[in-house]
């Protein structure tokens, strides 16, 4: 019996005890480890919601200085024009950067607009005042005293944030004063009207947020939540009263591990050498995620999850770490590349589109600078710090990104067409990264204002050219006021056999009294940004019925800016033109340029409709440059298709034979009228007559001319009219 129990001993007890005894310690130390994983894990989450509320603070400051240390800003409110404060301060801060609310009152507190993101639950004015009143006293008291405390080349004027309840809704309240960018306009000490920005914690910003860091079901709450299995931070003010709380469930990698060595663990009771090596291995798995998480947090703090470019933290904290460390020989280069016509993407082909656009465009970027820390910093905007050995061929560099992005992107069928302007700033040595940031940054301001798709690499000369455009803008003021200088010219377009003039198209020109023409391709969008384009438009619409009444017989064309299109008054306008000068509508075309996205399609459909209607023709202007080429002839009712001069230079060659060919085929389906434009020399008008162009337009035919050549030349008292 001995015997047998000694046997029952060594062949069962022990081996259970050991067995129990070895995972009961394994069992020990794969709990306290799994603790110890989801408790690191959870503070570094908890330290991440608070960094973020603190980044959102400061974010909507920023926000607000995009729109309110600008001297249009300050006109616009001196002189009480609601219909720009809604478009700038108001609409515009809450779709471009989110804000719920945005109010503008004057120095002493009055309001003078006030703007309510829609949804149910709007707060009323009064709890607005109540919550924003405390922060513009205070604001209103530095102003006076002259106090310029935290301001710097980043924050460019003072202002006053804080957390608070508005209506009992938890928000982000923060109150900036409107201010001359250029120091032109003075503003006495506390004269200053203020602006007012709100941001709602509650609602759809916690889910915002936790689907930007992944946070699982991240909520707020006005009252401390008593569930265990909750992370919790307050909210607080300045003066540390809470106003809620966000809460969400943590990540525990710890506990994911322990519950899937369960099994591992039953199986060690009854086979203690198989049951050590599953112990281990669940280990390593424990220890591998574990690594893999926290990895995963750290990208994402440093990273753009859209894109998987670092972010503005990350970049500005390895730009800051190469400049201070570096040696007085070492040059840096640092390129500030903002995407063209992205807002148009997104308005004409949706968010996803967009989205889809933003992250091939970095691709594209990456593969051409490997090499370089390449980052996205806002929404279409990306700074790139070049390495050592790329910084000599900084502007061929600039260069190939704008090539490279003008390049055609396919996105789920549609052909999208943007390009990018680069701002280029270099140095040598130790220096500021934030002036070095600064200075890239106002290069790529050039760059824009020099027609986009384009480079500029910053220089001293930059802020006179700053001063030059904003003398250029007051001179075309004056010169549309005055209309002396605004000009319109008339351009024969031909039978392709060239046989005589059949229609004109009437150009606009400005002749600066000092600076002489100026090219539309450079005021035109000036007048555009300052709203002078419907000025300009009337003084040619006025211009060219005057000239049509004179010349019976001819038909005559007008360019028409997007902007104007999409107005709901401008058929009414066209029509009363016509009206006035006793024309009939089916001597005007209207000329809609392809490459120009669209943000209000159904009002422009309206527009081409009721012109139509009444008999005006409807045109689209440089046919095949835009990245919505054959399916805005799908989406409009138009009679005539132009097509642009780069087809026509090259229409001898293969490739672009072809696409011409293919472009009349299309219109001939469709029965459209064709116009070739840029036509140059007399192989260009065979060809395109032998392809079945209807019209020929170019200075093969005939330049643009004055009213009175142009009238010599209808009435036949110039026959033939050539380029010199």
């Amino acid at each position: 019996m001995d015997r047998l129990q000694a046997r029952w001993v060594l062949r069962w007890a022990l081996p259970a005890l050991l067995s129990v005894a070895i995972c009961g310690l394994l069992f020990a130390a794969l709990t306290w480890a799994a603790r110890q994983a989801d408790d690191v894990a959870a503070a570094r989450q908890h330290d991440l919601v608070a960094l973020t509320v603190s980044k959102l603070r400061a974010a909507i400051a920023h926000d607000q200085e995009s729109a309110t240390v600008w001297d249009d800003a300050v006109q616009h409110t001196t002189d009480r024009d609601l219909d720009w404060l809604d478009g700038n301060l108001g609409k515009w801060m809450h779709s471009y950067f989110g804000h719920d609310a945005a109010i503008v009152t004057t120095s002493a507190g009055a309001p003078l607009y006030a703007f309510m993101a829609p949804g149910a639950d709007v707060p009323s004015a009064e709890a607005f005042h109540q919550a924003y009143l405390p922060l513009l006293t205070r604001l209103q008291a530095r102003l006076a005293a002259g106090d310029t405390e935290g301001t710097s080349d980043r924050v460019l004027s003072i202002g006053e944030a804080d957390l608070t309840h508005v209506g009992g809704r938890p928000a982000i309240v923060s109150v900036k004063p409107i201010v001359s960018d250029s120091g032109e306009i003075e503003q006495v000490p506390g004269s200053e009207a203020l602006h007012v920005a709100v941001r709602f914690l509650d609602r759809d910003l916690p889910a915002e947020i936790g689907k930007e860091y992944e946070f699982e079901d991240l909520q707020f709450s006005r009252t401390r939540t008593q569930d265990p299995q909750l992370s919790v931070i307050p909210l607080a003010s300045a003066s540390g009263e809470i106003i809620g709380y966000f809460q969400w469930r943590p990540f525990r990698p710890g506990h994911t591990v322990l519950e899937t060595t369960s099994l591992a663990l039953g199986l060690a009771l009854l086979f203690i050498f198989s049951a050590s090596s599953l112990a281990g291995n669940a280990l390593w798995r424990r220890s591998s995620r574990l690594a893999a998480s926290q990895t995963a947090l750290r990208h994402q703090a440093s990273h753009d999850s859209l894109t998987g470019l670092a972010n503005r933290a990350s970049f500005s904290e390895q730009l800051a770490e190469r400049l201070t460390a570096s040696r007085a020989e070492t040059a840096h280069c640092v390129l500030f590349v903002d995407l063209d016509r992205f807002k148009e993407v997104n308005d004409t082909f949706g968010h996803p589109v967009g989205d889809r656009l933003i992250t091939l465009a970095a691709a594209r970027m990456t593969r051409l600078l490997p090499q370089a820390t390449i980052a996205r910093i806002g929404g279409d905007e990306f700074t790139i710090l070049l390495d050592q050995d790329s910084v000599p061929r900084a502007e061929e560099i600039a260069e190939e990104i704008v090539k490279g992005l003008k390049q055609p992107f396919e996105i789920d069928d549609v052909h999208v067409v943007i390009g990018a302007s680069v701002g280029v700033a270099l140095e040598r040595g130790p220096c500021d990264p934030v002036e070095l940031t600064r200075r890239a940054d106002i290069a790529l301001y050039h760059a824009k204002a020099a027609g986009r798709n384009a480079y500029a690499i910053f220089g001293s000369h930059m802020d006179a050219l700053l001063r030059k455009r904003r003398t250029l803008e007051q001179d075309l003021r004056d010169a549309v006021a005055e209309r002396t200088a605004i000009e319109v010219v008339y351009q024969p377009v031909y039978d392709a056999d060239g046989s005589g003039p059949k229609s004109l198209e009437a150009l606009v020109r400005w002749n600066h009294p000092t600076m002489g023409p100026i090219s539309p391709a450079e005021f035109i969008p000036l007048a555009e940004e300052t709203g002078l384009i419907h000025e300009i438009g009337a003084i040619v619409i006025d211009e060219a019925c005057s000239t049509l009444a004179e010349l019976p017989g001819i038909t005559l064309s007008i360019n028409a800016s997007s902007i104007e299109l999409q107005t709901a008054s401008y058929p009414l306008k066209i029509l009363t033109a016509l009206a006035r000068w006793g024309l009939r509508a089916e001597r005007l075309e209207i000329e809609l340029t392809e490459s120009v996205a669209v943000a209000d399609k159904a009002q422009l459909a309206r527009s081409i409709r009721l012109l139509r209607e009444a008999g005006v023709t409807i045109a689209i202007d440089d046919f095949g440059t835009g990245y919505s080429t054959f399916s805005r002839v799908q989406s409009f009712d138009i009679d005539r298709i132009k097509i642009d001069k780069s087809f026509i230079d090259e229409v001898d060659q293969g490739n672009s034979r072809a696409l011409v060919a293919a472009m009349i085929h299309m219109a001939q389906a469709k029965g459209l009228k064709i116009t070739a434009e840029g036509v140059e020399t007399a192989e260009q008008q065979e060809t395109l007559k032998g392809l079945g162009c209807d019209n020929l337009q170019g200075f093969h035919l005939s330049r643009p001319l004055s009213r009175a050549a142009l009238r010599a030349l209808v009435l036949g008292q110039t026959t033939e009219i050539r380029a010199s």
